[in-house]
């Protein structure tokens, strides 16, 4: 099966407004430190820091308790984290001092696993890991100013996994194949985030270099891949050169319904890739019902590009589209069947395999440059896109824009700017 270096992106995320997790009690802090620390000490300030990981591993924590690793700290091996928390008093884990994100790497296990609830996780980097760099099997937990790199996947939520949030994160140059061999149609890996579990929140991550040969399929490789998860909330990405932005399937009898894409914005200068791939029930990882992509920007200008592809029966109960800008050197988008529901939104391309809807049209959306998908002043973007309400976004608190800025009440630009 196809599930669908870098360049470093100069412009920072705006944190989205989300809602509060409430907090609470005060357990203990345990430090780690890679350097100075000793395992036989109690961990209880920075003076008395644990050295290891397995430190962490054998402790008792429990809700309010917090771990704070050093910065320029370095571990192989695996960080497992199987307490649970409370939604009033989560586990956290967070960083202390100054320096480099603590690293955690080594291919003989994924690098940080979380199989409680209720963490809170931050300022860590997981590199080179056995298969993933945060494997999430928990729920309700919140990675957060995290980073992965030269993974098979940054994360992988698994399908146990459900009611996370990633957000404000990078993943870069995961690049590694877990299935790369001749014949089978079953390369599979290079994913920046791969999610298996359901109504999970992906947002104001940067996700680029998920990019990697195959025996299949030429290329491979997506930055946020999903396979067998349902109603989870991808909004508010910045995507470079990732070989798709995201692509979909389920195994036969299970599904991946409901799954929303809204205010990513998505550039590449690869040769190929696509923005968006999705099936229906005659492909053998379909039907891929209820996607919806809303108000996302999209340039990839080389030729071998597609912005959207649902095939294999495609119809509007397998894939929605509004107010979208999307720019490609290839095909503007793909549907066979009885074709997508699409309306409102802008497409450049050499081509369009589907029945534009209304209000879209073919047209250079004028973005400000390459790298910048904002609209000029004479975009034909601008004003073009119907109002929708606050369910096609995530909810209320993700009704806004690229930067963060409210939806206005009035005219409406199709993309991810206001």
């Amino acid at each position: 099966m196809r599930l669908l270096s870098v360049a470093v992106l100069a412009s920072l995320l705006p944190a989205l407004s989300l809602p509060a997790q409430a907090s609470t009690s005060a357990g203990t802090t345990y430090y780690v430190d890679s350097r100075a620390g000793d395992d036989a000490a109690d961990g209880t300030s920075a003076d008395r820091a644990w050295r290891s990981l397995d430190a962490v591993n054998a402790a008792e924590l429990g809700p309010g308790d917090t771990v704070a690793v050093k910065r320029g700290s370095s571990f192989t091996g695996s960080l497992t984290l199987s307490a649970s928390g409370t939604a009033r008093s989560p586990i956290t884990v967070k960083t202390y001092g100054k320096g480099a994100r603590p690293r955690i790497s080594g291919r003989d296990a994924n690098c940080v696993v979380v199989s409680g609830s209720h963490w809170r996780i931050s300022g860590l980097r997981a590199s080179n890991c056995l298969w993933s760099g945060f494997e999430i099997k928990g729920d309700s937990n919140v990675l957060s100013g995290v980073s992965a790199d030269r993974n098979v996947a940054g994360v992988s939520v698994t399908p146990t996994g459900a009611r996370n949030t990633i957000k404000d994160s990078t993943f870069a140059d995961n690049d590694r194949m877990s299935v790369n061999d001749k014949g089978g149609d079953n390369d599979s890996g290079a994913f920046g985030i791969l999610l298996n579990g359901d109504d999970n929140l992906v947002t104001g991550n940067t996700i680029t270099g998920s990019h990697a040969k195959s025996h299949d399929y030429g290329v491979d490789g997506a930055a946020i891949e999903v396979f067998g998860g349902n109603r989870n909330r991808i909004t508010h990405n910045r995507s470079h050169n990732n070989n798709t932005f995201s692509e979909l399937g389920a195994k036969k009898g299970d599904t991946a319904t409901g799954n929303l894409y809204a205010f990513n914005v998505v550039t590449s200068s690869l040769k190929t890739g696509s923005f968006l791939v999705t099936r229906g029930p005659r492909h053998i990882v379909g039907p891929v019902k209820g996607t919806t992509a809303v108000h996302n920007s999209v340039y990839m200008p080389a030729r071998h590009t597609i912005g959207w592809s649902c095939h294999d029966g495609c119809s509007p109960a397998i894939l929605k589209l509004r107010n979208n800008v999307i720019a490609v050197g290839g095909t503007a988008g793909y549907a066979d069947g009885k074709g997508a529901d699409e309306a409102a939104s802008v497409y450049r391309a050499r081509k369009a395999e589907f029945r534009l809807g209304s209000g879209s049209v073919m047209s250079d959306p004028r973005f400000v440059s390459r790298s910048n998908l904002r609209l000029a002043p004479s975009s034909p973007a601008r004003g073009r896109a119907v109002r929708l309400g606050v369910s096609w976004f995530g909810g209320a608190a993700l009704a806004k824009d690229f930067t963060g800025k409210p939806l206005p009440s009035s005219t409406r630009h199709a993309g991810a700017y206001q």
